[in-house]
């Protein structure tokens, strides 16, 4: 086997809560039809890699479900697979207690496998990446271990872990959310920032989660212990340059390095919001570069007069199939699956997620509307932040989160 990917989606999510209360952060739904985790799986796919393990932990129903119904191989070949792999504590009696920790748990799951190559990437990312050009970059340095990254402003570095770079790009110092960050050579209004995402040459990577188990200092994260043991230790560690990415044939108005951490609320709207235009930073139709997901065999979407002629219409938004819009205006939104939305409506500027019934007469701006909510006719939304944050999580930019199958009456 080449490559084996091992994807790490065991993450609480806890700064996207309340979109996390049921569910971990990768099973989040993204783009209308898919979940987050999809644009992970899909990068490797397409990429040609299909020996996939993705380890899951905290609330994993949902995600567990998805991976079920969206993610089998019908193959007979023995290295096509995507396969759950739920915290079983296999070394002891802890849950996983950190990214290396949580491959660590799994190891006789790569020993079994014997890749060249162990890919352990995130799972909670918005990006396409055609991972074999980073493993062509990894052998091509002769590199141990290959680390993404993609440049940030300094302003918002101390938020990654930020790594120093000699010209060749091998890694001389990596610090995880540092409070003074490093600039790249030459670029000195920006820092390097992890992806997240990590090659390994196997036998590396089986000594040096070993090596890290034993030690009870270690918090078990490749982000603040083992990327920064191998950079100490001599070994050859390189940085690979995201922006040198490219997918076969990128659309009109396509970002080449776009790369989103949809870690904070006001991070995943306004990621969701790069779904809109005519021609995205960030577009879901590019053929050449597909992002798959379940398929449940919903009708089209619909739009229908109602019964006074009124016309339902989406301007500037993503409307997902088993929709019905009725005599009411949807501008700048992405609506997910089998949404009602009843006459008389605005709705601007929003993510709403399945299966939510908008009645009569609603206006709703700048909001995400979790699975399965009830909003009652007449109800603003994103009008009157002070009555929202009575009721519900509205975040320091303004927008209004409702977590889902909550029904709530009319504001008064």
């Amino acid at each position: 086997m080449e490559v084996m990917g091992m994807v790490l989606a065991g993450g609480r999510g806890e700064r996207i809560y309340p979109l996390t209360k049921d569910r971990a952060k990768p099973a989040v739904p993204f783009g209308g039809k898919y979940r987050i985790i999809d644009f992970v799986l899909s990068n490797f796919i397409n990429s040609g890699i299909y020996a996939i393990y993705v380890l899951t932990q905290f609330k994993a129903q949902s995600l567990m479900e998805h991976l079920r119904e969206g993610w089998r191989f019908s193959s007979v070949l023995q290295e096509h697979f995507v396969i759950p792999v739920p915290a079983q504590m296999q070394m002891g009696d802890d849950w996983y207690q950190g990214t290396a920790d949580a491959v660590y748990q799994n190891i006789h799951l790569i020993q079994r496998g014997d890749p060249k190559t162990v890919a352990v990437f995130g799972a909670d990312h918005i990006y396409k990446m055609n991972i074999h050009q980073m493993v062509e970059y990894h052998r091509a340095t002769s590199a141990e271990a290959t680390v993404a990254v993609v440049p940030v402003r300094l302003t918002e570095a101390s938020h990654f872990g930020v790594l120093e770079v000699d010209p060749a790009w091998r890694i001389v110092g990596f610090e995880e959310k540092p409070r003074q960050p490093r600039a790249i050579p030459n670029e000195p209004e920006y820092a390097l920032a992890s992806m997240g995402n990590y090659l390994f040459d196997t036998e590396l990577l089986l000594k040096t989660l070993h090596d890290d188990a034993q030690q009870s200092t270690s918090t078990h994260d490749f982000g603040r212990d083992i990327i920064p043991s191998l950079v100490a230790g001599g070994r050859r560690v390189y940085a690979y340059d995201f922006r040198k990415n490219r997918i076969p044939t990128p659309l009109k108005g396509e970002e080449p390095s776009y790369w989103r951490d949809v870690g904070t609320l006001d991070a995943y709207y306004e990621a969701s919001m790069d779904l809109r235009a005519a021609d995205p930073s960030f577009n879901l139709y590019n053929r050449s570069w597909p992002i798959r997901t379940v398929s449940y065999g919903d009708p089209p979407a619909k739009f229908v007069f109602d019964e006074e002629g009124r016309r339902g219409t989406a301007l500037n938004s993503i409307v997902a199939d088993g929709t019905i819009i009725s005599g009411s205006l949807v501008r700048g939104s992405v609506i997910s699956p089998n949404v009602r939305i009843h006459s008389y409506c605005l709705i601007e500027d929003s993510v709403i997620m399945n299966r939510v019934v908008i009645g009569r007469g609603c206006r709703i701006r700048r909001a995400i509307i979790d699975k399965n909510v009830h909003v009652p006719p007449g109800t603003e939304i994103g009008y009157n932040l002070e009555l929202d944050r009575q009721r519900y999580s509205v975040t320091e930019s303004g927008i209004v989160v409702i977590p889902r199958e909550e029904v709530k009456t009319p504001w008064p």
